[in-house]
């Protein structure tokens, strides 16, 4: 029992729109061998409970959370649900496990759930979030994308995508039309991995829980969204090996999409705690519902060689992450922002204003 309550267990989110087909990928799931120390959480639209008659389970525990949209009602039943799982965990009423997936509705903003898990201070000492992955669909997805907002969002704040029902491709759409969404997707979200599902199976490899609970992982996960982010752009100075790095400057992709904007910004002095504590507050304030997601890694002074990794959602910040040193040469605050009806110029502005 000791150990369960000294481990953080990783937290997966499956998101995607109304009839993606999360539900059959997550059935191929828990089917597979590799998977049986997995708890499954599904949420549901409406009153009575339809999907967990799908999903077949075993050794896996399933909690069914049955009352409602996930982004209005069921925030604090998911707290009570992960604490009630700790506590049946704690008590060996159920076999250890090695990650939990949460399954949203069709139409949820996964904003909340992660709210849930970067707030409640129970969860922090029991779980952490690993990843969000939302499910496209390979013949209706570019559709949703252009109709609905939410699925845009889905898309936009993805750690990885996966499109699902490619077997219909040759049947319901075409090889042109599928290379279009994809690229559309790339354009959206250019830091997400792209996975491919077949009749729901998929590579559980995609499911490993890569930030397996160090903070240099979580540095490396913060690099590829830097890498991808910048790689993407198409700023004068992105790649040239002269620009003059002594201000901060922000990397921005020039076509919006939905008014869903990824840019960098860098800078190479350190900043001072408190003052970038209460920079990123005033953010949060003014700014909440357009920042969608941001990562950073954070040069501080007087604390030269421990940077500081930072991950926010919308409203909320996560704890801050302390790494012993720098797992790379370069030692200076690189911050990447997800945001949706947002000048880039505008962060940049104030960032320059506070710390140059």
């Amino acid at each position: 029992m000791a150990s369960h309550r000294n481990r953080k267990i990783p937290v997966i989110i499956i998101t995607g729109f109304l009839g993606s087909g999360k539900t059959t990928i997550l059935n191929h799931i828990v089917k597979q061998p590799d998977m049986k120390a997995t708890a499954v959480i599904i949420n549901e639209f409406g009153e009575i409970g339809i999907d967990h008659l799908l999903v077949e389970t075993s050794e896996e525990q399933m909690i069914e959370i049955n009352n409602g949209c996930i982004c209005c009602t069921v925030r604090g039943d998911l707290a009570d649900k992960l604490g009630s799982l700790a506590m049946w965990l704690d008590a060996g009423k159920v076999p250890p496990i090695d990650r939990v997936i949460v399954e949203t509705t069709g139409l949820a903003d996964p904003a909340p759930i992660m709210h849930t898990m970067m707030t409640d201070e129970t969860l922090l000492n029991r779980y952490r979030l690993d990843s969000v992955i939302t499910v496209v669909d390979a013949i209706a997805g570019a559709s949703s994308i252009g109709r609905f907002s939410e699925a845009m969002k889905q898309v936009a704040i993805a750690d990885r995508l996966i499109l699902s029902k490619g077997d219909l491709v040759a049947s319901h759409s075409d090889p042109a039309g599928f290379a279009a969404l994809r690229a559309r997707l790339h354009e959206i979200n250019p830091r997400a991995s792209m996975h491919e599902s077949v009749n729901g199976r998929i590579d559980t490899e995609i499911l490993r829980c890569k930030t397996d609970g160090d903070a240099e992982a979580a540095f490396r996960d913060f690099s590829d969204w830097v890498a991808a982010t910048a790689d993407h752009c198409h700023d004068d100075d992105c790649h040239d090996p002269d620009h003059d790095h002594s201000h901060s400057h922000a990397h921005q992709h020039p076509h919006e999409t939905g008014g869903i904007t990824s840019f960098v910004i860098r800078l190479d002095k350190a900043v001072d705690q408190a003052a970038f504590n209460e920079f990123l507050q005033d953010l949060v304030i003014e700014f909440g519902d357009n920042l969608l997601r941001m990562k950073g890694i954070l040069s501080v002074g007087g604390r030269p060689d421990q940077p500081a990794v930072i991950h926010g959602v919308q409203h909320v910040m996560f704890p801050v992450t302390w790494l012993d040193h720098w797992p790379d040469e370069e030692h200076s605050t690189r911050l990447v922002f997800i945001t949706q009806g947002l000048d880039s110029k505008l962060i940049r502005d104030r960032f320059e204003a506070r710390f140059t």
